[in-house]
C-alpha cells in the first residue's frame, strides 16, 4: 500500500493539472452527495394531503417525485394556470425544511397567492413602491392630467430639459419645483417641462400612456401628450420664476423714484412680466408693488439688508392667482439675469502716464489673476509686454494696447534681462511658491488661463515615467540658495 501510495503521488506531482482536476470531481461528488441526502433525507410528509400538482388539473402528469415538496420560484410573468384557491387547503400541514439551492425552497402560502396573482416584483420594485408611496404622502405633487401639446405651442413654456436614459417623475418635479414653476409636465418618457400656466386642453388619461425611462413602474405621458402636476410649493423664498431669483418682501424705500427710477404699470400684472420689463431695460432688480412695476440696483437707498415677513406681501397678481405681488407699501423683489456691470465699467487712463509700471512676475505666478482684479478696483485697464489674443476676447482690452502707449496703469511682463527691467519706472513684483508657480504655467501651457493639462500632458515625453531619462534631464529651474 505504501509503494502505492508513493506511486500516485508521484503521478500526480509530474501531472499537476490531473490533480487539480481530480480534486474538483471529489468536489463536485461531495456536493451532490449532500443535495441527494437533503432532498431524500427528509421526506415524512402525510400520506393523503392534496397538492396542487395532484389535482384534477395535472392528473397524471405531476411533478417529478423528487420535486413534489418545491416549487420553482417565477423567472418571468408568464405562468401556467393554477388550480382555483379552493383546491389549496389551509388545513394542509406546513412543509418540512428544506436543504438546498435557494430556488428549490419551498413554497409559502403568500408566495403561491402572488405566483396566482402575477405579482413578481423583486425588493428592489418594492423599494421603489415606498418611495413612490411616501413621496404621494408628502403631496409633494398632484396629478391633474393628461394634456394636449405640440412643438409649435408649448403647453408649459418654462424651462424644458430632456433625459432618454434616466428620467423620472420625481426628478422632473424637483428640478421644477427648485426654480419656482407650478406646473411639471413629463412627455415621451423622457422629457420634462415646466410652467406657470398650463396653455392647452387636456385629454383622456390613456394617452399618457408611455413608461418614463428610469422608472418603468410609472407613466410619463406619450407622444405630443404631456403628464402634468401641479407642484405644492409651501415658501415664497423656495420659488425661482424662470432665471429670476427671490430676493424677499421690503418695505418701500423712502425715497422710491431715487432708489427704483425705472417704473411702469401693467396691466394684468405677473411675475414674468415684470421680471421681462426690468431685464430689457437692463436692471438687476424687478420689484413688484401692486399694479406697478419698478427697476433698479441695490444702492444705499434701497439696501436690500432688512426683509420683511412675506405675509406682509400675500397679495395675489391681477394677471396670475398663484403668484404674489406685494402691495403698494410692500414690495416683493426678484433678480433679473441681468449683470450689475457698474463696478465693472473699465476704461483706458484719460492722460496719458509718464511714468510705465511693471507687473512681474515667474510664469504661474498669478499675473492674469492680479491684473483682473486690479481693473475692478481702479476701473482702468492694465497692458502686456505680451499680446494674447484670448485674454483680449475675454474682456482685457488693454492688451491690445502697445505697452508703452501710457493708456495703461500697469504692465504685465515676465521678463528679467537687464535692459527689459530698465525700461520701466516702477514695478509691482508678485512672488509665488516656485512648485505652485511651475504647474500652474504648465496647466496654462496645455489647458489654457482656467483649464488643466489632461493626464496624458503630465505623462509626456519629459516626464520620468514615459521614459528612462536620468534626473538631471528633467530639472525645471536652478536650485535656490
Amino acid at each position: 500500500m505504501a509503494r502505492l501510495a508513493i506511486k500516485i503521488q508521484r503521478y500526480f506531482r509530474r501531472k499537476p493539472l490531473r490533480f487539480l482536476t481530480f480534486i474538483m470531481i471529489y468536489l463536485m461528488a461531495g456536493s451532490l452527495v449532500f443535495l441527494h441526502s437533503g432532498f431524500v433525507g427528509e421526506s415524512a410528509i402525510t400520506e393523503g394531503t392534496l397538492h396542487p400538482w395532484e389535482g384534477p388539473a395535472h392528473g397524471a402528469l405531476g411533478a417529478p417525485p423528487g420535486l413534489q415538496q418545491f416549487s420553482l420560484l417565477p423567472f418571468g410573468r408568464a405562468h401556467k394556470e393554477t388550480p382555483e384557491k379552493e383546491q389549496w387547503s389551509e388545513e394542509s400541514p406546513a412543509l418540512p425544511r428544506r436543504y438546498g439551492p435557494p430556488w428549490l425552497k419551498p413554497a409559502s402560502q403568500d408566495s403561491l397567492d402572488k405566483l396566482r396573482s402575477g405579482e413578481h416584483f423583486g425588493s428592489w420594485s418594492r423599494a421603489l413602491k415606498g418611495k413612490l408611496s411616501r413621496d404621494q404622502e408628502e403631496n409633494r405633487a398632484k396629478y391633474i392630467g393628461c394634456y394636449f401639446d405640440s412643438t409649435k405651442q408649448r403647453a408649459l413654456r418654462g424651462m424644458a430639459f430632456f433625459d432618454y436614459r434616466k428620467m423620472t417623475i420625481f426628478r422632473c418635479q424637483d428640478n421644477c419645483a427648485e426654480r419656482g414653476y407650478q406646473f411639471a409636465g413629463l412627455e415621451f418618457g423622457a422629457e420634462c417641462y415646466c410652467g406657470h400656466k398650463i396653455q392647452a386642453r387636456n385629454t383622456s388619461d390613456s394617452e399618457c400612456s408611455m413608461e418614463c425611462k428610469g422608472e418603468k413602474s410609472n407613466v410619463c405621458g406619450g407622444p405630443n401628450r404631456l403628464s402634468v402636476y401641479r407642484l405644492k410649493l409651501t415658501h415664497e423664498s423656495a420659488r425661482r420664476y424662470g432665471s429670476a431669483l427671490f430676493r424677499g418682501c421690503f418695505r418701500r424705500p423712502d425715497n422710491t423714484s431715487l432708489a427704483l427710477p425705472t417704473s411702469t404699470i401693467l396691466l394684468n400684472m405677473s411675475v414674468d412680466k415684470c421680471v421681462d420689463y426690468c431685464t430689457e431695460k437692463e436692471y438687476t432688480l424687478a420689484v413688484l408693488g401692486g399694479g406697478t412695476c419698478r427697476c433698479g440696483f441695490p444702492t444705499m437707498h434701497f439696501t436690500l439688508h432688512d426683509p420683511e415677513d412675506e405675509h406682509q406681501c400675500a397679495q395675489k397678481c391681477a394677471g396670475e392667482e398663484f403668484e404674489h405681488c406685494g402691495s403698494p407699501e410692500y414690495y416683493v423683489v426678484y433678480q433679473t439675469q441681468v449683470q450689475d456691470n457698474r463696478c465693472m465699467d473699465r476704461r483706458f487712463l484719460p492722460v496719458r502716464s509718464k511714468r510705465l509700471v511693471a507687473l512681474a512676475s515667474f510664469p504661474g505666478a498669478g499675473n492674469t489673476w492680479g491684473r483682473h482684479l486690479m481693473e475692478l478696483t481702479t476701473g482702468y485697464y492694465t497692458g502686456s509686454y505680451y499680446f494674447d489674443g484670448s485674454l483680449y476676447n475675454k474682456g482685457f482690452k488693454g492688451e491690445r494696447d502697445h505697452w508703452k502707449s501710457g493708456r495703461l496703469i500697469c504692465i504685465k511682463t515676465h521678463e528679467s534681462g537687464k535692459r527689459e527691467i530698465e525700461s520701466f519706472d516702477a514695478a509691482i513684483l508678485l512672488i509665488r511658491n516656485p512648485y505652485k508657480a511651475l504647474m500652474a504655467e504648465f496647466n496654462r501651457k496645455y489647458g489654457g488661463h482656467i483649464g488643466f493639462a489632461s493626464a496624458a500632458h503630465w505623462k509626456g515625453k519629459g516626464h520620468p515615467s514615459a521614459s528612462n531619462a536620468p534626473e538631471k534631464n528633467i530639472k525645471l529651474c536652478p536650485a535656490f540658495p
